[in-house]
């Protein structure tokens, strides 16, 4: 409790000193608080006003839906923007509208170009306009500060015209430079996969018959020219055992000229039942085949061949037989020389015929055996062909995508280009014309009385301390029990005189006029600025 009653203690001695002290230094406080708002207010009426015009710039998304037109250009607006911004505030840009409208040209002589384009960037302002949600940019404000409101409304309109063509010009140009990337790219895709065609239709053209589709086919082609194969050498095999007979019937028909008629009979019906056995066998063979092949098959026609000319030997054979009965009744050495004779013409013409037969079935089988070589060679070069191929149709197909997917994105490219040429797609839209200031964006007379009254403010305390400092009367009990060694016993009352108190009554109403002066003009000033804005 002793340590909270001498804490408010102090602190009710400090609020005496301070309210001593603002007792008196009054009008050192009120005179530097007058004057510092004074000086203010004065100049916000006396700084040559500057008049601000604004517009309002809308960024309207493409008209058309990207899920049919997908646009081929940056989508970073920002970026953009910023891109544009740069290059519209350009020496040469601003310098053509310093130009235009003649601009900064004042009575001290024209001023340097480069001043001119920096105080043209200072007074130019952009603002983006963004989404609370999405800090999407959806909007910006242009804004331009000149003496005169309809300069200032001029310049702004020359500045939004130069943002919207320039970002019609901007998209256009980015558009049509991503199609003409596109088309190179395209080119170039289209070379590489007419060279990849090439080298595969050349690996074709050089394999052809030994490629990786046409294995089914060779196999296939391989089995029925063995099983020609296989058929044309039962037939030489055939043909031969033919040769064999017929070589024996003609030995056999030499020798029994000059034997006689019964055993010439008896050797020609053993021949007769030798050719009625291979009769047999060959129609055996004959239906086994029809049971598997047409009638149009090698093998089928041949055996039919050889059936028709063994009966045809046969037939000649019974005929003999015939001719030599007839002649054992009536013996006659003239016909029975003369039997003999045209059967061994018939002999000769049959061995001579089968001889042929075979030459040509050896070289039908040697043709068929170079054709199986051939296939085989074919189907032993397949699998190397195959990973060659493999390869090549690799780079082909990748080229092939490569090509297809650059085609589809020039097409949409193309697409997006005709969109933005009929502008379609993201444009800058001027939601309002630039408005024409009525009043001074700056000073802003109002804004000038607060901050002349700050001023004041911080100018009457600092002359009031400064005052109060450099005072060195006491003023106070406690400073003088502060200065002296020993305790003080009593005190002597202030004795003042009639003259003194007409001097304090004069000195107060002094300082209470002073007080109302600085009030009613402070208020009066404040009062005037507000009505004249």
């Amino acid at each position: 409790m002793p340590d909270e009653t001498d804490e408010q203690s102090i602190e009710l001695l400090d609020l005496k000193r301070f309210a001593g002290m603002a007792r008196r230094r009054r009008l050192h406080f009120l005179v530097p608080l007058f004057l510092g708002w004074l000086l203010v207010w004065v100049a916000s009426w006396v700084i040559t006003p500057r008049y601000k015009s604004s517009t309002l710039i809308l960024v309207e998304q493409p008209s058309m839906p990207q899920g049919y037109v997908v646009p081929n250009i940056s989508d970073d607006l920002q970026s953009r923007l910023q891109s544009m911004t740069e290059q519209i505030l350009s020496r040469t840009r601003l310098l053509d509208i310093v130009g235009e409208l003649h601009l900064y040209s004042g009575a001290k002589g024209e001023l340097p170009d480069d001043v001119k384009v920096d105080r043209m960037r200072k007074d130019i302002g952009i603002e983006l306009v963004r989404d609370q949600g999405k800090q999407d940019i959806t909007a910006f404000r242009i804004s331009y500060l000149a003496r005169d409101p309809h300069l200032a409304q001029r310049v702004t309109a020359a500045l939004t015209d130069l943002f919207i063509s320039e970002n019609l010009r901007v998209r256009q140009q980015e558009s049509e430079g991503t199609t003409t990337f596109l088309e190179q790219q395209l080119q170039g895709a289209r070379e590489n996969l007419s060279e990849q065609e090439a080298k595969v239709q050349q690996f074709e053209a050089q394999h052809e018959g030994a490629l990786p589709e046409q294995q089914a086919s060779n196999l296939q082609i391989l089995a029925g020219l063995q099983s020609q194969l296989q058929g044309e050498q039962d037939s030489l095999n055939t043909a031969k055992q033919q040769r064999v007979y017929l070589q024996a019937m003609l030995a056999q028909e030499q020798s029994s000229s000059s034997a006689s008629g019964a055993d010439s009979d008896a050797s020609a019906q053993g021949d007769l039942a030798t050719i009625d056995k291979q009769l047999d066998a060959l129609h055996a063979e004959l239906a086994d085949l029809s049971s598997k092949y047409t009638d149009r098959y090698p093998d089928v026609q041949r055996v039919k061949d050889e059936i028709a000319k063994t009966e045809a030997t046969r037939a000649n054979i019974v005929a003999s037989l015939k001719s030599r009965g007839s002649g054992s009744r009536r013996p006659s050495d003239a016909g029975t020389s003369e039997s003999a004779l045209t059967a061994k013409g018939q002999l000769q013409g049959q061995l001579q015929a089968n001889q042929l037969e075979i030459a040509n079935r050896e070289s039908a089988i040697e043709s068929l055996k170079a054709r199986i070589d051939s296939y085989q060679g074919r189907l032993n070069l397949e699998p190397s062909a195959e990973q060659e191929l493999a390869e090549l149709t690799r780079g082909y197909d990748q080229s092939k995508a490569n090509y297809d997917d650059l085609l589809k994105k020039r097409d949409e490219s193309q697409m997006a280009t005709s969109m933005e040429q009929m502008q379609q797609g993201e444009r800058f839209t001027m939601l309002d014309p630039p408005t024409l200031p009525s009043k001074p964006y700056f000073p802003d007379p109002i804004k000038f009385c607060a901050i002349g009254l700050a001023v004041g403010l911080v100018l009457g305390l600092l002359v009031a301390t400064i005052f109060e400092f450099m005072d060195d009367r006491l003023h106070s009990e406690k400073e003088i029990k502060s200065l002296l060694p020993i305790a003080v016993i009593s005190e002597v009352p202030e004795v003042v005189s009639p003259l003194d108190e007409q001097n304090a009554k004069r000195k107060l109403i002094l300082e209470w006029a002073t007080t109302a002066f600085v009030v009613v003009t402070i208020l009066a000033g404040s009062a005037f600025s507000v009505l004249h804005d």
